[in-house]
């Protein structure tokens, strides 16, 4: 009698615990389902959110999209055996764009920052940049950096929305701040004796200075904020994360970032390809 209660005992938590299996089963393949990996692969697209601003992405004569984050873009898009689409939005407008299913991921040389955290997961860094400063020579000649800057009577420009602008905000908190959407717009501010100064992400400061030296200079050589950029996701995906943080690790160690990146940062052999402002 007591063996059969044993065995009695042994079926009932058999088939008690048969129904939990199955869901525990199936919550993985559920998970993965409901990644935007799945997604784009069964899609057989890639949407990338993005930005213009040289090197990172730009149009060249022909109206075409070129430059490092179009790379690495087309990169990822290969390695993953699907065609990729770019999605051109409003650097101030492209995380929430991002929050709305416009697109699959931002590649744009986005900064990681905590407060941007807080609202999208990040890749693991794939590029690493800083910030540098161009100046209006008859506007700015003999202001030392970065005191005199720091003045009701300074004006900087930059891209609304991007890193800079906090930079700017919280280190010159007297001097007055415009904020464009368009990178271009900013620089033809500094350029036209609008504006004294424009901090922006390297190299398009120092390309700026070394192609309008009579009118521009750069305040200090400096690095500004070295920062760390990587892909944003929505959160909620692990699935995507791994894969993301893996393509990066894979094309770090075998170079291909490494080159890419010298080819669009280390000079200008490209500068052909863009039509000149």
């Amino acid at each position: 009698m007591r063996l059969t209660n044993i065995i009695a005992a042994a079926l009932a938590a058999a088939a008690l615990a048969a129904p939990a299996a199955a869901p525990a089963q199936e919550a993985p393949q559920a998970l993965a389902q409901a990644s935007v990996i799945e997604t784009i692969k069964q899609r057989g697209v890639i949407r990338v959110g993005m930005s213009t601003f040289v090197p990172w992405a730009m149009r060249d004569v022909n109206g075409e999209l070129i430059g490092f984050e179009i790379d690495v873009a087309k990169k990822l898009a290969e390695e993953m055996e699907v065609e990729v689409e770019f999605v051109p939005t409003a650097w101030d407008g492209i995380i929430p764009a991002l929050l709305a299913g416009k697109f699959d991921v931002i590649i744009g040389g986005m900064s990681i920052t905590p407060a941007r955290n807080l609202t999208v997961n990040f890749s693991d860094p794939y590029a690493n940049s800083s910030l540098g400063v161009m100046a209006n020579r008859s506007l700015a000649d003999g202001l030392e950096w970065p005191d005199d800057f720091n003045s009701a009577d300074v004006t900087f420009v930059c891209r609304r929305g991007a890193t800079p602008c906090a930079y700017i905000q919280e280190t010159f908190p007297k001097a007055t701040l415009r904020q464009f959407d368009d990178q271009g717009q900013t620089v033809q501010e500094v350029l036209n004796g609008a504006a004294h100064a424009l901090v922006g992400s390297q190299p398009l400061p120092a390309f700026q200075v070394y192609d309008n030296p009579d009118v521009l200079f750069a305040p200090t050589d400096a690095k500004i904020n070295p920062g760390n950029e990587a892909f944003a996701l929505r959160k909620g995906d692990p699935d995507a994360l791994n894969f993301f943080n893996n393509w990066i690790l894979v094309n770090r160690s075998n170079g291909w970032l490494e080159k890419t990146h010298n080819y669009w940062f280390g000079g200008r052999p490209w500068a052909d390809q863009v039509a000149s402002n």
